[in-house]
């Protein structure tokens, strides 16, 4: 009683078809096949732009005061 037989497997089969019918699978089918198909090309185009070289990296020099700052901003003289 706790394994399914074949038989149990085909009413159960019948069941889903009937309720389902035959087009509404194929549908299913055809979407799940079109967003792994689109899943696939997403990954194909992460890796393309992956290797596609970069600009040059651009950098700030934070050691540099600018020339409008004001040296007493901040400071008190005791």
């Amino acid at each position: 009683m706790g394994s399914l037989s074949i038989w149990h497997w085909i009413v159960v089969i019948a069941v889903v078809l009937l309720l389902f019918g035959r087009g509404k699978i194929s549908d299913l089918m055809g979407d799940v096949a079109q967003g792994i198909k689109a899943f696939k090309k997403g990954m194909q185009d992460d890796d393309k732009t992956a290797e596609k070289p970069a600009e040059p990296v651009k950098t700030i020099d934070h050691n540099a005061a600018p020339s409008s700052a004001r040296s007493d901003v901040g400071s008190k003289a005791v």
